[in-house]
């Protein structure tokens, strides 16, 4: 059984868009950086993220795209160095498969509030900015693997 996914080859402007939010920046921010508008960042992120398997979200292309290699993986991050509760590890895989607060609530058991703090206490121990730059941060600490997301594309 193969664990690999053929290699996603995006536009250049499709992939620095995706890299540009990859580090939890906004994407008028992106679109400021490559002197483009906003809207026709969003027009290269739309196009990305149907390439990427159909995902809808940010963070979902994020771990598509490292996975199957779109973008360059990020450097990766001493595990060791990081303390990170089970509570809150459950939760990355669960965002890189786009699911919202309520769906990991029911696929955990969990209450919906504790959920929202527990992925609160997370963008901040990987001291993330937001989902996606948590995906980056994941992967850097070896949270995420290519093979977790690979599984979840079959």
């Amino acid at each position: 059984m193969s664990t690999t996914v053929a290699k996603v080859i995006l536009a250049p402007r499709e992939r620095q868009v995706l890299e540009g939010l990859a580090d939890g920046s906004m994407l008028a921010a992106v679109a400021l950086s490559l002197t483009i508008r906003e809207g026709t960042a969003a027009g290269y992120l739309k196009l990305a993220k149907r390439k990427l398997y159909g995902v809808s979200e940010t963070a979902a292309a994020l771990a598509v795209a490292y996975a199957t290699r779109a973008i360059d993986r990020p450097k990766l991050l001493d595990p060791e160095s990081l303390y990170l509760p089970r509570e809150q590890r459950d939760l990355v895989p669960l965002i890189a498969q786009e699911m919202t607060a309520a769906q990991m609530a029911t696929a955990l058991k969990r209450e919906v509030a504790i959920i929202r703090r527990d992925g609160r206490d997370l963008l901040m121990n990987l001291r993330a900015r937001n989902r996606a730059h948590a995906i980056t941060r994941a992967w850097q600490y070896q949270i995420l693997t290519a093979g977790q997301v690979i599984e979840w594309l079959r």
